[in-house]
């Protein structure tokens, strides 16, 4: 079933279990991978002065094990771009992994959620012909005169369709804490639980809580199957500082996280100049943290 024939058929949740997400007293150990994500290098890839295949190339210099492909900028989604890039991260040892797209699950319009779902099963599509397992998504902003629990309610209606295509996909959607009706964790929480698939967890950004951020991020762990880490980061004073990586690895590390751990660069220093470094540092992170 393709994702159009889908789209017309009724909801009806396939019978997979939906393992519980680890805690930190299970006998789990961390296993971390290093990984960017290819926003960090928005404008060079929006102007064309950097290319897919140079982030893959970069991978290799920097020894990070995987991309986390930002789709905005993909010249297209057929075979003639997708198989050769996939053919060269394979031959390059570098996993594409996870690719992160943009999603407004908030709209008041049942015809809206329903381009929505349109757009993330595409995108399950493509995913899979990269040979990616995960896909970054967002929650939307809460609409003018709507009220929270509303907007929660039609991300949890569309998260159950998109859960169902993926699930047999072997694709999981990772809900980012992306402001709006994801900017807190007990919310984001809250979703998952009530979609409650195993198609369905967390992108964990440690950079975009904007307050209680420690905490938060620990109640997310659990649940987290991607994380992103930045330059910087709101500190609990309100302001932006150089981002504590030692305490944030040591997080991931307690809480037993096995997964990616993705570079999200977006400070104001030239990425092309800062980016490699920050990366090996990352790399060497993975090492240092994992059991």
């Amino acid at each position: 079933m393709n994702h159009r024939t889908f789209l017309a058929a009724p909801l009806a949740l396939p019978a997979f279990p939906n393992p519980q997400p680890p805690s930190p007293n299970t006998q789990r150990k961390p296993r971390l991978r290093s990984a960017l994500c290819a926003y960090s290098y928005r404008d060079a890839l929006k102007t064309g002065t950097m290319t897919y295949n140079d982030l893959v190339r970069l991978a290799v210099d920097t020894g990070i094990d995987g991309l986390d492909l930002t789709v905005y900028w993909f010249p297209d989604t057929t075979d003639r771009f997708i198989a050769p890039l996939r053919r060269l991260a394979y031959q390059s040892g570098v996993h594409i992994y996870s690719i992160s797209v943009r999603t407004e699950m908030t709209r008041p319009r049942a015809e809206d959620r329903q381009s929505e779902l349109a757009a993330i099963c595409h995108w399950v599509d493509v995913a899979q012909r990269l040979g990616a397992t995960h896909i970054r998504v967002f929650g939307g902003r809460v609409p003018e005169k709507r009220t929270e629990d509303e907007a929660s309610g039609w991300v949890v209606e569309t998260l159950k369709r998109a859960a169902e295509y993926a699930l047999p996909r072997g694709i999981i959607l990772g809900l980012e804490n992306h402001g709006g009706i994801t900017e807190r964790a007990d919310r984001i929480l809250d979703i998952v639980h009530r979609v409650d698939s195993p198609a369905l967890r967390i992108n964990l950004d440690t950079g975009n809580f904007r307050a209680n951020v420690f905490p938060q991020i620990e109640k997310l762990l659990p649940a987290a199957v991607n994380v992103q880490i930045k330059a910087e980061m709101r500190g609990e004073d309100g302001a932006t500082h150089p981002s504590d990586w030692d305490r944030l690895f040591r997080l991931f590390a307690q809480h037993a996280y096995q997964g990616y751990v993705a570079l999200e660069y977006e400070a104001k220093a030239d990425p092309a100049t800062t980016v490699p470094g920050l990366l090996r540092r990352v790399h060497e992170l993975t090492r240092k943290y994992s059991s």
